[in-house]
């Protein structure tokens, strides 16, 4: 700076200066949170249809989040103590719900799909699948089954309708003591795909995957025996979310997204309505 001039003037040029490195500071941070992975919690019956639409995000736009599956009871406590979650895809609305009621999110969500169980059975069980789960209650009968896999119902979505659909056949009693919990669905899955059970309940969208589905077969259960769970599944932004997470909360809105959650089992909220 010019040590000739005035006072005021190099005042105003020192005031002048702090300000613009004041906004390179501020534009290369926002550059800087722009490039990092938006971070996303997502229920885990989502694990191979969302990795599958994030990466169709990425090669889009050339931005990038971060996914991080589990049970969304767990997720919506995580929340709750200020995990820095920018986007949350749960399997059951209600806990969106009760985040936005706590005043966490931008909004109330939206609905982006409506999730199904399944009877699984590894190959090599005694169990044979049906939709209406004839053969399990025989196989609780003559002792063919000794551990059956389900989510966990105190904090998965996918647990409470595997529940209803067993207390729906008549079998829920008998089953209770040789349940298998998973922390989450794709844990019960596992459990009721690698053999260590005869077989479980768990999401559609898991078991359809080429990973799960040549591990064993599957029998679609009718939708009413989980009414009173219905898998009304909804995403949120919430309030911390940046340009990266409000981006790809929208790009899930698209058809080539919506596709691609058909194309894995899930129905369209609109199309469940009918």
């Amino acid at each position: 700076m010019d040590p000739n001039l005035p006072a005021t003037a190099r005042g105003r040029a020192h005031r002048a200066c702090a300000l613009v490195s004041l906004l390179l500071l501020g534009l290369a941070t926002a550059l800087a949170h722009a490039a990092e992975p938006a971070p996303v919690a997502a229920a885990a019956d989502l694990k191979f249809a969302l990795a599958e639409i994030a990466g169709r995000f990425q090669q889009d736009t050339g931005r990038a989040v971060k996914l991080s599956f589990g049970s969304s009871g767990n997720f919506t406590h995580q929340i709750e103590q200020g995990a820095p979650f920018e986007v949350f895809l749960s399997a059951d609305e209600q806990y969106v719900f009760r985040l936005a009621g706590r005043g966490l999110t931008r909004d109330r969500g939206t609905p982006y799909a409506v999730g199904r169980v399944v009877l699984f059975a590894p190959h090599g069980s005694p169990l044979k699948v049906d939709e209406e789960m004839k053969d399990l209650k025989a196989a609780l009968a003559d002792g063919r089954v000794r551990r059956f896999a389900i989510p966990n119902p105190a904090h998965a979505p996918y647990g409470r309708a595997a529940r209803a659909a067993l207390q729906h056949a008549g079998v829920w009693e008998r089953l209770q003591p040789l349940l298998v919990l998973g922390e989450n669905a794709t844990q019960a899955t596992q459990f009721a795909a690698s053999g260590s059970s005869q077989g479980g309940i768990v999401p559609l969208s898991l078991s359809r995957a080429p990973e799960v589905a040549r591990l064993g077969s599957f029998a679609l259960i009718p939708a009413e025996w989980h009414a009173a769970e219905p898998l009304r599944q909804r995403m949120v932004l919430m309030k911390r979310a940046g340009d990266t997470a409000r981006a790809f909360h929208d790009y899930l809105q698209q058809p080539a997204a919506r596709d691609i959650f058909v194309r894995h089992g899930f129905t369209l909220p609109n199309e469940a309505a009918r």
